[in-house]
Parts: C-alpha cells; sequence; structure tokens
C-alpha cells in the first residue's frame, strides 16, 4: 500500500504560495518517494482587507493569519502549515508546536518611493523632506520611522505588494511606503545598484533602499518561514526535522521568546533581531509601548535562548 500523502497547508495570497511552494520542493528533495500536496485556505485576514492592522486589539481577532490553518491542522485534514513567522502568535493552540524553520532571508525593511524632486536614489529616512508622507500598517515601523525623523506623515496602507507599488507610483497621497526585503524578495524583486526597484510589474519610477538593522530593527520573527505541525507526531517532525536551519530556530526562539514576556502580538510597537556569532546569541530589541523608546541588548549560550529571549523583556517591560 502507497504511502499516504502529505497534506501542506497555506494561505493563497501570492507570497504564502511562493513560501509554500518552497517548501512543497524541499521536502520532495529530501523525500523523493512521498507525495506532498498543497492545501490552500483563505484566512481571516485576507478576508478582512478594509479594517485596521495599527489596532489589532480593537478590531482584529488573534491569530488573524494562522487560525484557519491551524484548524486543519488539528482536524487532521493537513499536516504541516507553512507561515510568515512573524505572523505566527508566540501562544500556539494546545496541541502544536514549531516544527521547523528554514535559512532565514534578509531581516531588513525597506523604503520605496516614487522617483521626484528631493527624492534622489539611495535616500536615507533621516533625509526624507519634513512633511513627507509614508505609508505602512505596522506601529513598529511607524515607531522607528519617526524616531530617526520626526517630521514625517505615517498613513496606513493595505493590499498585496504589487497592489501597494501600483497605489504608490499612481497616487499622491503618500510619496513612499516600507516593505519586508525578504518578501520583496520572495516575489522576485531586486534593487538595482542604482536604487531602481525591478521585478515583474513594478511600475517605472520607483526606488527602494533598506534601512540598517541600526536604523529600523526587524519584528520578531521577520523574513524567517515557520512550518507549524501537530505535537507528538513522529512522522511529520523526521519530514520537517530535514528542513530545519538550527541556527535560525535559536534566533527566532529568543525573538518570540521576548515577545511572549513583552505580552505583545505580531502589530506590538516592538522590534527584535538575535544573531548568533562564535556559538554566542546577541539579541537586540527597542519598545515604544511607552512615553520613551527603551533599547536593551544582551547576549548569552545559543543553548538558552528562550532565557535570553526572557531576560530582554524583564529590562524592556
Amino acid at each position: 500500500m502507497p504511502e499516504r500523502p502529505i497534506v501542506i497547508a497555506t494561505r493563497g495570497s501570492a507570497l504564502a504560495l511562493v513560501q509554500a511552494n518552497f517548501v512543497q520542493a524541499q521536502c520532495r528533495q529530501a523525500f523523493p518517494s512521498r507525495q506532498f500536496e498543497l492545501k490552500v485556505m483563505k484566512t481571516t485576514g485576507d478576508k478582512l482587507q478594509t479594517v485596521s492592522l495599527a489596532q489589532p486589539a480593537t478590531s482584529l481577532p488573534k491569530g488573524l493569519f494562522t487560525k484557519e490553518l491551524e484548524v486543519a491542522l488539528l482536524d487532521g485534514s493537513a499536516d504541516l502549515a507553512v507561515h510568515s513567522l512573524k505572523d505566527l502568535p508566540t501562544e500556539l493552540p494546545a496541541g502544536l508546536i514549531l516544527g521547523a524553520t528554514p535559512k532565514r532571508a534578509d531581516v531588513r525593511d525597506v523604503l520605496i518611493y516614487r522617483e521626484a524632486p528631493g527624492f534622489p536614489a539611495h535616500l536615507r529616512p533621516q533625509a526624507i523632506v519634513a512633511g513627507s508622507v509614508i505609508a505602512t500598517s505596522s506601529p513598529r515601523r511607524k515607531t522607528q520611522l519617526l524616531a530617526l525623523n520626526p517630521g514625517l506623515k505615517v498613513v496606513e496602507v493595505r493590499g498585496n505588494v504589487p497592489t501597494r507599488l501600483l497605489k504608490l507610483a499612481e497616487r499622491k497621497e503618500f510619496d513612499g511606503m516600507i516593505l519586508a526585503a525578504a518578501g520583496l524578495a520572495r516575489l522576485g524583486y531586486t534593487i538595482l545598484p542604482e536604487g531602481r526597484l525591478q521585478g515583474e510589474g513594478v511600475p517605472a519610477g520607483l526606488f527602494a533602499v533598506p534601512f540598517s538593522v541600526e536604523e529600523m530593527l526587524p519584528c520578531v520573527g521577520q523574513a524567517a518561514i515557520g512550518i507549524e505541525i501537530r505535537a507528538n507526531d513522529p512522522e511529520v517532525q523526521t519530514l520537517v526535522d530535514k528542513l530545519n536551519h538550527a541556527e535560525t530556530l535559536q534566533c527566532v526562539t529568543a525573538e518570540r521568546a521576548f515577545l511572549r514576556a513583552m505580552g505583545g502580538g505580531c502589530q506590538s510597537p516592538v522590534g527584535a533581531f538575535a544573531e548568533i556569532s562564535a556559538d554566542q546569541l546577541q539579541l537586540r530589541a527597542v519598545s515604544f509601548t511607552g512615553s520613551a523608546p527603551r533599547r536593551c541588548s544582551k547576549s548569552g549560550s545559543a543553548l538558552q535562548a528562550e532565557v535570553l529571549g526572557q531576560a530582554v523583556a524583564a529590562e524592556l517591560r
């Protein structure tokens, strides 16, 4: 009797499908004799495209982009779920775990803007003309951008990446927007040496410049793919172990422990980034939850990632 196919649950957005296809390809490469099928689902977040992401406590449920996929895991209609890890709550439903994380991509955020007087190539955020309007739905990005340049105005924007780029190119309501470097790269967009954004369907006249991590700390789990599975499922755990990048998992474990201890979610005005050097894990974090920004950096053993995340949160709470 042939082995049953392994079902991979994913959202239907362009980025989610790219990530799910990547995981499916990795599974097939590691286990060429097994069948792996995609199960595309619409989540609550996909259905609520008109509400504010900036005030999730009042307008949006928890697990905005993950709940339906988790239900499929729990009822057995899917075996693993592929998420942008930044969307995956730090508290998972009983019976589910973060099974693996492939190697992380570029964690930086990117400023994208129209070519115009005062907006040259390689523009730094501190040099953006006062009064300019920058679009982002992330409180974390908003607070860090305004810390760099208090004279800017920040507005919300929703929609997939091509829609957002079209809005920027065609509408004058805002001058620029902030997107994740990893998402842009996974969708096939590149930044040319002269600073122009290139890719299929990119409107003409758009520049892009990455923020440094020092200028803007990423959100917890940014640029990482999270593979969620059932706890105590040795068959699937064996499969996803082949996809796991141990260093990435240690880093995001520290970041997620920090966010959990801060009591926040993916839309909290906090940023954190962990990296490993010579077996030492360094975690940098910033919190804008008080009247003034608070920052902390600590290092420790990569084997104590959870403890390190909790320690950084204790400093910033």
